[in-house]
């Protein structure tokens, strides 16, 4: 038996961060935050767990989903071991280095949360300890020396570079945490492992178990939709501006694009990357024969590419056709998807095309579900009528809905705990294992309601 509680991630997907406490030994999987919210509110609630032991926390990856609420629980917590894969130690460097900088826009004066600094995640990044894929480890807390260690393993979750679903065991308990999981192989990364062993209980993630799968093609099928639009606005002499995360969906889009380049499927154009997103491509690189990848000879900077923060003025980008990927993949005010994308609008022969999940109060939804004609309001003071074309494309990351019930198929588990998700995902997947898997009992995790299992 043990105790779960949600700090964040429970109901919505954001600030990720779920405590578990075996016997005394005090385990967090993952510690976000809120990419829609401010401050301390985009924080997980740190302060449930003041009176509780807290011993180690584990990584899942490198998103800031699951990794930026990181510096303040060490604040908190400053004997905390943390725990992830080499690739996710090495991506959060860049991560939450580059986080410095968007939290002092971000913050106001008389804001409560308190910046951290370089020098401070310097440190932190040290203090990191890494695993490999599939290597045991044991987690003992500081009260429970003399009783027998928590077992933990990483598996490979192939979501983004690092990811990893989190396995533990604890006496007669074999949890298993998914992460963000994908078991689909992407342009670069082959899809997720997962144990082949009956599990106690699984914490399940329900991204896309609001969405019809039927609107989703597979990455391959998707790509030669892609390919057709691009070439569409290309011949056109149109330019494309894809908003892409800087971190996994870059280095696969980018690869996806000149692969179809490669195969004469798109018109050869200039690609535009830069900022952040070039040095985690060089992460990739120098990972690619040590974890699962579809080709590993493959380097990502072998990739001909122009610097988008090079460019002077956004209307240089009209001059000749090309494809510019450029952060944030939701279009977040400030951030330069969305402020070329103020731009990319008046262009009547250009485009707009987005590649991934959208959350419906980002600038990036309201872009997303735009067509020619419509005006798009961004604030109260500012209205855009959308004169480009604008399209939606899906290359997905994260495992369909029916592939999250195939993995409770696997791994047979007694009790699901759904988190990570939108509530009508989350209420799609526990219908449909209830219904299923009968013997299955199913729990929806709640902010700060301890889950005893």
């Amino acid at each position: 038996m043990f105790k779960f509680l949600p700090l964040g991630g429970a109901g919505e997907i954001g600030a990720n961060s779920y405590y578990l406490n075996f016997s005394g030994t005090g385990v967090i999987l993952d510690c976000g935050v809120h990419p829609q919210k401010m401050g301390l509110e985009a924080l997980p609630v740190f302060d449930l767990i003041n009176d509780l032991p807290v011993d180690y926390v584990l990584i899942s990856h490198a998103h800031q989903d699951h990794l930026g609420s990181l510096p303040y629980l060490v604040k908190k917590h400053p004997y905390i071991r943390i725990i992830s894969t080499p690739q996710t130690r090495a991506l959060a460097e860049l991560t939450l280095h580059n986080s410095v900088a968007i939290l002092k826009q971000q913050l106001k004066e008389g804001d409560k949360l308190q910046v951290y600094t370089h020098e401070e995640i310097d440190l932190l990044i040290q203090s990191i300890e890494y695993k490999a894929y599939g290597e045991n480890f044991f987690l003992n807390g500081y009260n429970n020396r003399n009783t027998n260690p928590v077992t933990a393993k990483f598996y490979d979750a192939g979501h983004i570079l690092g990811s990893a679903g989190i396995y533990l065991e604890y006496g007669n308990d074999i949890i298993f945490y998914t992460g963000d999981i994908n078991l689909d192989s992407q342009t670069l990364l082959l899809g997720a492992d997962l144990p082949n062993l009956k599990i106690n209980t699984l914490i399940l993630e329900t991204t896309y178990g609001g969405t019809d799968s039927s609107t989703l093609l597979n990455w391959n099928e998707e790509s030669l939709r892609f390919a057709s639009s691009i070439n569409k606005i290309i011949i056109a002499g149109g330019s494309i501006l894809v908003p892409v995360f800087s971190l996994g969906k870059m280095q696969e889009v980018l690869t996806t694009i000149w692969n179809l380049m490669e195969k004469k499927k798109i018109v050869q154009t200039d690609i535009y990357t830069g900022g952040l997103a070039d040095k985690i491509s060089r992460v990739y690189d120098y990972n690619r024969y040590v974890v699962n990848r579809v080709d590993p000879e493959f380097e990502i900077n072998s990739i001909p590419q122009k610097n988008l923060y090079e460019v002077d003025i956004a209307e240089n980008f009209f001059k000749n056709p090309c494809i510019v990927l450029a952060p944030s993949g939701m279009m977040i005010e400030g951030t330069a998807s969305y402020i070329l994308a103020k731009r990319w609008l008046r262009q009547k022969n250009s485009a707009i095309f987005t590649v991934g999940y959208m959350e419906e109060n980002t600038p990036g939804f309201k872009f997303a579900n735009s067509k020619k004609g419509d005006k798009i309001r961004l604030s109260n003071f500012d209205e855009e009528e959308v004169e480009c074309t604008i399209e939606q494309f899906r290359f997905s990351s994260h495992s369909r809905r029916e592939e999250l019930l195939a993995i409770v198929k696997k791994l047979k588990p007694v009790k699901v705990v759904l988190v990570h998700g939108s509530p009508a995902g989350i209420e799609w997947i526990g219908a449909s294992i209830l219904k299923e898997f009968r013997n299955v009992k199913v729990f929806r995790a709640e902010p700060g309601k301890e889950i005893i299992l």
